[in-house]
């Protein structure tokens, strides 16, 4: 009886300790990716995770301008990192306001995803690649916007199609990342670094009389609190 006891506890010390080195693996993983991409944010290497996550940014006005009646006329991406989602109709708060907070669910969604591990991370670069290819098709006109989206779309969908799952994780894990934090960069630079910019928020002062700082401040808030979020439950779940 005493020997059947014992073995629980070793097995239940054991299943502990197996945990706390996945999380020590999973925090490390996360100090090393965020401190790449802050020394690499301004390099090639991460250009194309930028442009991406801009292209994120005007499907989530897209959607949004659909979802409230609007339609889809153009959308545009620029190589200085600019966007702009042409959609007339719906409604112009909501429209304004699902730009960088939209980053920010996608990122989550993307996170949720890898999160699932096996062959979700797979299915979800497929499912991610259609997306770009199809955005790309339907609604871009201009040269740059075009190339960035067959050739980014051809990328997730030879991921898909050829790499591991494990390495289809990591990749989706990056992407979620990369989007979650741009969206939080992109509304200090934009917003509360230089908030005489034309930005979403500026737009936004102008439709409701609030100024452009508190929108930029309430929208950061939401970044950071559901980013830490995520990573949290990311955390508990590792």
């Amino acid at each position: 009886m005493s020997s059947t006891k014992g073995s629980r506890r070793r097995t239940s010390t054991g299943k502990k300790g197996t945990n706390d080195r996945r999380r020590l693996h999973f925090v490390a993983g996360f100090a090393a990716y965020f401190l790449a991409l802050w020394f690499l944010w301004d390099t090639p290497a991460v250009y194309p995770l930028k442009i991406f996550v801009v292209l994120l940014h005007e499907i989530s006005h897209g959607i949004m301008a659909v979802a409230t009646g609007g339609t889809i006329r153009e959308i545009v991406i620029t190589p200085d990192q600019g966007g702009a989602c042409i959609c007339p109709g719906g409604s112009p708060f909501l429209t304004l306001s699902a730009g960088y907070l939209g980053s920010l669910a996608w990122g989550g969604l993307l996170l949720a995803v890898a999160m699932r591990g096996g062959r979700w991370a797979r299915y979800g670069m497929a499912a991610v690649g259609v997306m770009v290819l199809a955005v790309g098709a339907l609604f871009m006109r201009t040269g740059f916007s075009l190339v960035f989206a067959a050739l980014f779309s051809a990328a997730l969908l030879a991921s898909a199609r050829y790499l591991p799952d494990y390495a289809n994780r990591t990749l989706l894990t990056a992407l979620g990342l990369t989007s979650s934090l741009y969206a939080i960069l992109d509304i200090k630079s934009d917003i509360l670094d230089r908030p005489h910019l034309e930005s979403d928020a500026r737009m936004l002062a102008e439709l409701t009389h609030v100024p452009t700082l508190v929108w930029g401040v309430l929208w950061i808030s939401i970044a950071l609190a559901v980013s830490w979020w995520l990573l949290a439950r990311a955390y508990r779940r590792t």
